[in-house]
């Protein structure tokens, strides 16, 4: 979860919104994201897609079983279900998110029985560290917007 705190700062300094994730198999690194959205002009620029396109193209397999991926942010609803779909064994994530948390804060998609996948969902790791990056990050967009 550190290298997601630390890919999250990378991305608030290229002016992205300071989510980072790593996807890892067998205590191995496979992707290190972050946001990109902005940059990339991608609107599914998420830390947690770009980790797990990293993780296929590196394993040459769209089905990443065996995979944990470690995100700053409770994932998307979108994010939530790239990593169900790609099969991953668990999604490990630092702060809640109170408006589009998809791993139970908002919604609890991988606890439906539609899918046929389920992964362990791990939250609150490092909770503080990645709150606080969020909310320096969105002070400031504040401060900046003032007139």
């Amino acid at each position: 979860m550190r290298l997601a705190l630390q890919q999250a700062q990378i991305a608030m300094q290229h002016g992205e919104v300071p989510v980072g994730a790593v996807l890892v198999a067998h205590e191995k690194v496979l992707a290190l994201a972050s946001n990109v959205r902005e940059s990339a002009k991608d609107p599914v620029g998420h830390a947690e897609v770009v980790a797990l396109r990293e993780g296929a193209r590196r394993l040459d397999r769209w089905r990443l079983t065996g995979c944990t991926l470690y995100v700053t942010l409770e994932p998307c609803p979108m994010c939530t279900a790239a990593a169900i779909l790609a099969r991953i064994e668990r999604l490990v994530f630092g702060a809640s998110d109170p408006k589009l948390g998809a791993c139970g804060t908002v919604w609890h998609l991988p606890g439906s029985a539609a899918w046929n996948h389920r992964l362990e969902i791990v939250g609150g790791i490092l909770e503080q560290e990645s709150g606080e990056l969020l909310h320096d990050f969105f002070a400031k967009c504040r401060i900046a917007r003032l007139p």
